[in-house]
Formats: structure tokens, C-alpha cells, sequence
């Protein structure tokens, strides 16, 4: 079994998380595709304490799910079921390299810095930076409190360990480990050398591919970002050389004044410098 499945299974089998759980009550629930396997789909049920449904319409009380489709566990919205769904990609983001290792360029690469080795990402969340920085070669842990988040990583994780390149070149996967940063950093066995921290902040209005109503209950859903002044200054005590945060161009610095600061179009990274 997939390192990550193993502790995933392993943590999740347990009542760690009942002051989340119910937040999922009436808005989330499993659905079943008759091409998959039936077991997977009622572990899952049984592991987020959902309804496991078979079909749904208009009077099911759930607006999301999480269902197998298309070889990969996915979350759906009521309102867009036949629009895909939302899945953990792997295929790199345009302008990203697909080679291993992709050349350390652009901001996010000279912010982490080209003689960093090891990386956590504390905030992991549908793991795009993630990809790009294990595809640059470091060797890299992903850290996420959402449940629901959680399962989708564990399940990426497992389809990017059968990759053809990943198997060739015998790539150990990203480590996935569950529940809030703040609290999982000091079992770190050692510090790394960079904290890589990318937080939600208020987003400027624009349009949006789900209803308004649908938005709410998916950040409900995948939890906010009320303590990332708390989880900086935890990364920054836990990292052995740096932490990186990224943030849109309009949002003032976590940190306060960086040590430097990299841009790209829309966004910002800033380096914090240990001490």
C-alpha cells in the first residue's frame, strides 16, 4: 500500500477530527459511480461520516460530493454535476516543464531558491505549487488539515506513483501529512529548509464558474485560512533557513517587510530569512 494511503487510513480511521466533521452534515455526501468499486466509496463514507448516495436530485439535501469519476476521486457540485468536477491535477500548468527535474526558473523557483533542498508546503490545499516544486526535484512534504482535501491529495498521490516517468526514474512521492501544520511541525524529525506557506486572502469580486451559494459552502467545505498569522510565525520558528509565502500582488506582506520579494504576473512570493 502508498506510504501516504497507509497514514492517511491510519490517522483517519480514528475520531480526530469531530469538531469538523459535523460542519459536513446536510452539505456533503459520497456518490457512488456504478463503475467503481463500491468499497472504495463506502470507506470513504464512512471515513468523513457522510451519506453514501447512489443517485441524487433536485430535493437532496448535499450540494457537493465525492465521487470516483474518470479513474480519479473528484468533488462535484450539485448545480455542475455534468461539468467534471474538481480533481487534484498532476499535468504541470502552462509555461511549467514536464521534464524531472523542470529547470528551477521562474518566481516561485528563485524564491525557494535553487540550494534549497528540503520543502514543506504547509498549506498544500489542490496541490498545483506543489507539483511544480516536486517536479523541480526537492524533496518535498505536503501538509493539509481538510479532510475532504486530504482524501483528494491521498488519491493523486496514488495516481502519481503509477505515472510511467515517476515509476522509471524511481521517484519517491511528495510525503502527505494529515492535520494543521502549527500542530504537525514540531513532530517534524528534522527542520527543513524551507516553509513554503500559501494562505487564502480576500479575493477581489469577479466572476466565478459556481453560484455564489455553491462558493460559500465549498470554502466551508475546505476550511479558511483564520490563523495564518499564527502559522507563520510557527513555520518561521520551525525552518532551518527560510520561509516563503505567496500572496496576490494586492495583499500586504504576512510577515511584514520581506527579505526580498519575487514576482510573477498577479502574484508575489516573499522570503522570510531565519534568524
Amino acid at each position: 500500500m502508498n506510504r501516504n494511503l497507509f497514514l492517511l487510513n491510519k490517522v483517519r480511521s480514528t475520531p480526530l477530527y469531530p469538531e469538523i466533521m459535523h460542519k459536513y452534515i446536510g452539505k456533503l455526501a459520497v456518490l457512488h459511480n456504478e463503475h467503481a468499486d463500491l468499497a472504495l466509496s463506502q470507506a470513504l463514507s464512512m471515513r468523513l461520516a457522510v451519506p453514501l448516495y447512489y443517485s441524487v436530485d433536485n430535493f437532496t439535501a448535499e450540494d457537493f460530493f465525492l465521487s470516483w469519476r474518470d479513474g480519479c476521486l473528484k468533488l462535484l457540485d450539485k448545480e455542475l454535476l455534468k461539468k467534471g468536477g474538481l480533481m487534484v491535477e498532476l499535468e504541470p500548468r502552462k509555461g511549467e516543464q514536464r521534464s524531472w527535474p523542470a529547470p528551477k526558473e521562474g518566481a516561485l523557483a528563485q524564491a525557494i531558491g535553487r540550494k534549497t533542498r528540503t520543502v514543506v508546503d504547509a498549506t498544500t490545499g489542490w496541490a498545483q505549487d506543489s507539483m511544480h516544486i516536486f517536479r523541480m526535484g526537492y524533496d518535498l512534504t505536503c501538509m493539509e488539515r481538510s479532510p475532504v482535501m486530504l482524501e483528494l491529495l491521498a488519491d493523486a498521490f496514488l495516481r502519481l506513483e503509477q505515472l510511467d516517468w515517476v515509476k522509471s526514474l524511481a521517484l519517491p512521492i511528495p510525503k502527505l501529512m494529515p492535520g494543521n501544520a502549527i500542530v504537525i511541525f514540531p513532530q517534524l524529525a528534522s527542520a527543513p529548509d524551507c516553509i513554503y506557506i500559501d494562505p487564502m486572502f480576500p479575493a477581489k469580486r469577479k466572476k466565478s464558474a459556481l453560484p455564489k451559494k455553491s462558493m460559500l459552502i465549498l470554502r466551508d467545505l475546505l476550511g479558511d485560512d483564520i490563523d495564518k498569522g499564527a502559522l507563520f510565525e510557527a513555520a518561521l520558528q520551525t525552518t532551518a533557513k527560510k520561509v516563503v509565502v505567496k500572496s496576490p500582488d494586492y495583499a500586504e506582506p504576512l510577515g511584514g517587510k520581506p527579505a526580498q520579494s519575487f514576482k510573477s504576473k498577479l502574484l508575489r512570493y516573499d522570503v522570510y530569512l531565519k534568524n
